[in-house]
Formats: structure tokens, sequence, C-alpha cells
């Protein structure tokens, strides 16, 4: 069994200082979590487990969860083409289906590059990606033919639950999963502001991208332990679809499945997923052979040496 000063110490091992902006959340079996905090917001709050940050690309197995949500009520079918959802793209989008958008095996463009939206002086917004996406004549790839991350198929899978559900993403994710689970402080957030309000800013000059699908939850340590339980305990009634690998056009099986990177640790499966912005590290990890699990979000963008923490934790909740 872990303990604050053993998560204390891992956290200094990792190179994290007594003024870094850090918070750990972890839990193991039916024993109540435990978390550490330290240092401040740029806005001069202390962390807590109910810090709200942006969480970055662990949105991503939220917005897997609202799509499992709807093919497990027949409402969308991973098979579908991408252009029955979306038939303003190019003609590329009939050779892509759903499940590819899922698995990072699409073969989109990837037009999501920070650095190039800030020179040409446009917000990361889902708008922004997908007139990118309109413009692209090509794809970059074979759809299925290999994993290759990208998160505009992650802005396309959004579009495609707003679709087949006909409300908007954030109404229907807070009435289907935030609500249920009780993750009272998780929302997608659209803007028009860089972040929800009382929500712990990113990088001041580098805003936390607006668009939906890719990114857009903004959580806190506590929820993120309690979404964690949540998909343990199958509370949704989609964790078997959630924790199943994508596979290639020749069968290969990738270590993707919906939103979660599926890894074995000394024998042990486990689910883990990062989320990286200017100002902001995290991680989220379930041991599901020791029913333990851990959230971590750093408000610092040393991606390096939040994994390295990931990793300690795992070793230590494995040993």
């Amino acid at each position: 069994m872990t303990s604050p000063h053993r998560i204390a110490a891992l956290i200094e091992a990792a190179g994290y200082g007594p003024d870094d902006a850090i918070v750990v959340g972890a839990r193991q079996g039916d024993a109540p979590a435990i978390c550490v905090a330290a240092g401040r917001t740029a806005a001069g709050a202390p962390m807590t487990t109910g810090t709200v940050a942006y969480t970055a690309s662990l949105s991503k197995q939220i917005t897997a969860a609202c799509a499992a949500l709807l093919v497990r009520r027949g409402q969308l079918d991973t098979e579908s083409a991408l252009q029955r959802w979306m038939p303003e793209l190019p003609t590329w989008a009939s050779t892509v289906r759903v499940r590819h958008l899922i698995h990072h095996t699409s073969g989109l463009p990837d037009v999501l590059a920070f650095d190039d939206l800030q020179r040409a002086g446009l917000d990361r917004t889902t708008g922004g990606v997908l007139e990118a996406l309109r413009q692209a004549d090509r794809l970059d790839g074979t759809p299925g033919a290999a994993f290759r991350y990208c998160n505009a198929g992650y802005v396309c899978l959004a579009v495609v639950v707003e679709r087949a559900t006909g409300r908007p993403l954030p109404d229907f994710a807070r009435e289907q999963i935030f609500e249920p689970l009780g993750m009272a402080d998780s929302r997608y957030w659209s803007g028009p502001a860089p972040h929800p309000p009382g929500a712990a800013p990113t990088a001041v000059h580098e805003p936390a991208a607006l668009s939906l699908g890719d990114g857009g939850v903004w959580s806190t340590a506590a929820d993120l332990l309690r979404w964690d339980l949540a998909l343990e305990r199958d509370e949704l009634g989609v964790s078997a679809l959630l924790h199943t690998p994508g596979r290639a056009n020749d069968g290969t099986e990738l270590d993707y499945a919906w939103g979660l990177g599926v890894r074995t640790h000394a024998g042990n499966r486990v689910y883990r997923h990062g989320g990286l912005w200017a100002g902001l590290s995290s991680q989220l990890v379930r041991i599901a052979d020791r029913r333990s699990g851990f959230v971590i979000i750093a408000l610092d963008h040393d991606e390096d040496r939040t994994a390295r923490l990931a990793t300690a934790l795992i070793d230590d909740l494995t040993a």
C-alpha cells in the first residue's frame, strides 16, 4: 500500500521542487484515495485535488466514451464512413471509417499544430480544425494502414457524436457521463474565454485549445480518479468496448483502444494516457489487475518529468 510520504518522495525524485504546482491522486482497491499536492496556480491559489485544470488529451477517453454509449444504443456504427456524418469534407472522407478516428488510423492530415496556428493568428477551435480539413485535398495515409496519433480525428469524432445525437457534445457528456458519475467539476469548454470561471489558466501567451474532442475537458484530480474508478467498475456499461484495442488492416493489434493506451507492466494490464499543453502536463493511469490507478496534473509542460513520475508510480503500485 502506497502512502502520502511515498508519493511525495516519488514526486521529488522525478524532479519536482516544492514550488512546482502539482497534484497526484492515487487509489488502491477499495481504500480511500491518497492525494498529495504542492505549489500554486498562476492565479496564486494552492493546488488541491479540487483545482480545475485543462486535461488536454485525457479528454479523448471521455469523447470515446460518448461514442461508445451511442454504439451500445445502436445509434452509431463504427464501420460507417466519415462522409456520412460530415458530408462537407472532401471525397476522401468516404474512405475513412469511424473506427479509424477512434484508433488513430485515419490517415487524416495533422492540421492542429499549435505553432502553425499561432503564426497564422488563428485560435485552435473546432471550427478552425474543420475548415483546415475542408481545404485538405488528400489524406496523409491509407485509412487503417498504420497507427499515427491524430488530434484532428478526435475533433471529427466529437462532431460525429453531436450529429448522431443532435445535441452539443458538452450537453451530452454532462448528462450521460459527468452528472451520473458525480463529476461535478468536469466539463467540456469551447470558450469564448480561454478557460472556465475559476479554473487554473494555462500559460498566459498560449491559452488552452478550444477545440472539442481531442481536448476541451477541464476537470480535477478528484473527478479524474472518479472517472478511472467508474471504468474499472463498468458503471457506464461500455468499459469492455473502451478497452478493446484497434487493429490495422493487416490484422495487427494496436496498443491503443478507445482513447486509452494499452500496455503491460510486470505482467499487469495498464491503461494509460497523457495530456500535454503549454503550462499543463498530465497522466491518467489504471493498473487493471491491481485495481489501482492514479492521476497526475502538473501546471507545466515538462512531459518527460511527468512521464518519469508516472512510471515510478506504476512501479510502486505493482511492486
